[in-house]
């Protein structure tokens, strides 16, 4: 694999993390990772709909009108929802049960919709799957991380294993307890970002600037910022 299709995997596992610093794809991050099974599971279905569904809109990119492309882009995601789901209902009963509604609201994920619109619809099938791979395994992991530090932190075991001696405190399994550790791992994923810019002798660069900045943003063409307005701001 060539260094510009290697990197396609790590901008979404590093540079463009979704949940760190893309700060996409919320909603199911602060509800599921609760625990790390949870977090996997979630994960795992996300990354299926991104790959399958990257795949098919590159496909489809030339043929689809620019005017229902969305439409079409989400009949795309939610056929390829379903199937995970039906596996899930089949396969992992258990784990569709705890993640429940979360996995038929994948199809309005920002992060699916957001990649098949800047990414999948303009590029080729293959960089196309490795875009949805890197994408999510940087959701896989992210979920994975918070799901450990809110299971081992809220409820004293990790995959189901008691592991401390202290107390758990429930606080980190609810809703407030997961925006806490969320931003915490945030602030923590830009600060050894910020640190590892500044050991290889690079400014940290605003996100306009890089490659997938503002172009890999779902809303992009509808933003009123034009791209004078951009250098002004630069500037």
């Amino acid at each position: 694999m060539s260094g510009g299709k290697f990197r396609i995997i790590t901008n979404g596992i590093l540079a463009e993390n979704p949940t760190f610093v893309q700060c996409i794809g919320l909603c199911p991050t602060l509800a599921v990772t609760t625990s790390v099974a949870n977090g996997l599971g979630m994960g795992i279905a996300a990354t299926f709909v991104l790959v399958a569904s990257n795949i098919v809109i590159s496909l489809l990119r030339k043929i689809v009108p620019d005017e229902v492309r969305i439409p079409i882009f989400i009949v795309v995601i939610a056929g390829f929802v379903t199937v995970i789901e039906f596996m899930m209902k089949g396969f992992a009963p258990e784990l569709n049960k705890s993640l429940g509604i979360f996995i038929p609201l994948i199809v309005v994920n920002c992060i699916i919709l957001a990649r098949a619109e800047a990414f999948a619809s303009k590029n080729g099938v293959f960089a196309s799957a490795l875009d949805g791979i890197g994408m999510g395994l940087g959701f896989t992991i992210a979920l994975m991380f918070l799901g450990a530090i809110r299971e081992v932190f809220g409820a004293g075991t990790l995959l189901g294993n008691p592991v401390v001696s202290f107390e758990p405190a429930l606080l980190i399994v609810l809703a407030p307890g997961g925006f806490i550790v969320l931003g915490c791992c945030m602030g923590a994923f830009r600060a050894i970002q910020a640190r590892a810019a500044k050991m290889k002798g690079l400014a940290a660069t605003p996100a306009e600037a890089r490659p997938m900045g503002c172009g890999s943003c779902v809303m992009a063409k509808f933003c009123k910022k034009d791209a004078d307005s951009c250098e002004e701001a630069k500037s």
